[in-house]
């Protein structure tokens, strides 16, 4: 289906949540080094529960490798700096979306290697920062499964 990568994750529980996420619906979850935490952790165990022996998690020395393995996907950044709302795309299963390290969000230089219409923002009130990691990886998976009408789930 669709690839989740996460580059350079630094808070446990987010990875966990979205490795929750990625086993419910089927999405390969790709996670980009250095991480902010051993994958064994406490703290990722606890919010993953047992989702991780169902779900696809691999880690890469570079977003280059990782892409590279995926077979050059078109990849999709969510981000504040985002211009494209992320239900304007239509999505298709081999689709990747890349999101950044909760303090700091992905690097300009990534962003801009992008085309813009693949820099997607997701809507909020004005003035606010950022939603939480795992939820803007939900709301992004949910959408493209929306739109391939949640074939494979029930």
């Amino acid at each position: 289906m669709f690839s989740l990568i996460l580059y350079e994750p630094e808070i446990p529980p987010n990875t966990g949540n979205i490795i929750r996420l990625c086993a419910n619906t089927g999405t390969s979850l790709h996670l980009i080094e250095p991480l902010g935490f051993d994958l064994e952790e406490r703290k990722l165990r606890r919010a993953g529960l047992d989702y991780r022996e169902f779900a696809s998690v691999q880690t890469h020395k570079s977003l280059t490798a990782c892409l590279e393995l995926l077979g050059q996907p078109r990849v999709f950044a969510l981000s504040t700096r985002g211009t494209t709302q992320h239900d304007a795309p239509t999505y298709k299963e081999a689709d990747a979306f890349l999101l950044g390290p909760e303090t700091r969000g992905l690097p300009q230089a990534v962003l801009d290697a992008l085309p813009a219409d693949q820099r997607l923002r997701l809507p909020m009130r004005p003035d606010n920062r950022s939603l939480n990691l795992s939820n803007t990886a939900a709301v992004i998976v949910y959408e493209a499964w929306r739109q391939l009408s949640f074939e494979g789930g029930t």
